[in-house]
């Protein structure tokens, strides 16, 4: 049995679709040598510690710092899917938190854990939606520690729909110039800590075991304050990505790509079968209802109206379930709307 795999990022396929339209209009299949895996591991799935945000959709700012002082600090975090060819992944929601200078988070206290009681503050914990870089920004003020834990910073990572999709830590680099050495030493700012008592990433007890997904990397100087930047990557929805079985049928590229009001999506079924319909946006969100179609045998078409779905200008990835009389396969394709 012969067997045709396509495996190509969407842009790239976008540009396949383009260059060569009539290739896909008659529905000959195009073989080429399957892309190496991208380096892109998942960030470690770490506990969310005892302090987690109580009702994380209530901190929808990238202000985090609330009554809080000490050095200024700038968080960037880049989240990015490994199921969409590690490409940016928009419109998840991310959020963050982390203890202040003197080790205090608010929320909690009162208790053994952390004496001083902050439960009714609410400084230093925030929700960013991901912008079309797969970033967000927050400004804070610079993590300090406590007794157990190296400095570092919490990270609860959703999709547009509200699912987890990864809770994960950041750690901090170490080292005699390091940030986090420099910081708490710093007394006129307030941090009075200094770094005796302090547990390394090698000692902590969540990063101990590396921190080769989860170290960030921090610039900066106290005067202007430190800025961290740090990619994480998880397994959002699946974009893209083809696989099909040329005995059991074959699902083209949709045109007109651009579409205006409607296009086409070429079906071609040695033995007929039912299909199903799907349309997401960018950030995995599933556009309008799924459509089912029975065909017989031979060549037809999909027809997708702008009317119908309420398209905005921009890109979509449409997804086909094929159940046929030769076996079940799914293709997805991406399409432009002008």
């Amino acid at each position: 049995m012969e067997r045709k795999v396509f495996l190509r990022n969407s842009i790239g396929f976008l540009g396949l679709a383009l260059s060569a339209p009539e290739l896909f209009r008659t529905g000959k299949p195009v073989s080429e040598a399957p892309l190496s895996p991208l380096d892109c591991t998942i960030a470690a799935s770490e506990t969310a510690g005892p302090f987690p945000t109580i009702n994380p959709a209530n901190y929808n700012q990238s202000n985090i710092v609330g009554d809080r002082t000490g050095v200024n600090f700038t968080v960037n975090i880049y989240i990015k899917n490994k199921n969409a060819n590690c490409s940016a992944y928009q419109g998840a929601l991310v959020d963050i938190w982390h203890c202040d200078k003197d080790g205090n988070y608010s929320q909690y206290g009162g208790t053994g854990m952390q004496t001083t009681n902050y439960t009714a503050y609410n400084f230093l914990r925030g929700r960013q939606v991901s912008d079309a870089n797969g970033l967000v920004s927050f400004t804070s003020i610079f993590p300090g520690w406590y007794t157990g834990r190296a400095t570092h910073i919490h990270v609860h990572i959703y999709n547009a729909a509200g699912t987890s999709l990864l809770v994960t830590q950041i750690a901090f680099p170490e080292g005699t110039t390091s940030a986090v050495a420099t910081v708490n030493a710093a007394t006129a700012y307030g941090y009075t800590k200094g770094m005796t008592g302090y547990t390394y990433n090698a000692s902590d007890n969540v990063f101990s075991d590396g921190v080769t997904t989860e170290l960030a990397a921090v610039s900066g100087a106290l005067a202007t304050g430190y800025t961290l930047d740090h990619t994480i990557y998880v397994n959002g929805p699946t974009l893209g990505i083809e696989e099909v079985e040329s005995t059991a049928g074959t699902i083209g590229q949709n045109y007109p790509n651009p579409m205006d009001e409607y296009t086409l999506i070429p079906v071609s079924l040695p033995n007929g079968g039912d299909l199903e319909l799907r349309i997401f946006d960018l950030a995995g969100r599933q556009i309008g209802a799924v459509k089912r179609f029975s065909f017989g045998t031979g060549a037809s078409v999909m027809a997708v109206n702008r009317s119908e779905y309420g398209f905005s200008s921009g890109y979509y990835i449409y997804t086909v379930n094929v159940d046929s009389g030769n076996g079940a396969f799914t293709r997805s394709g991406k399409m432009l709307v002008r």
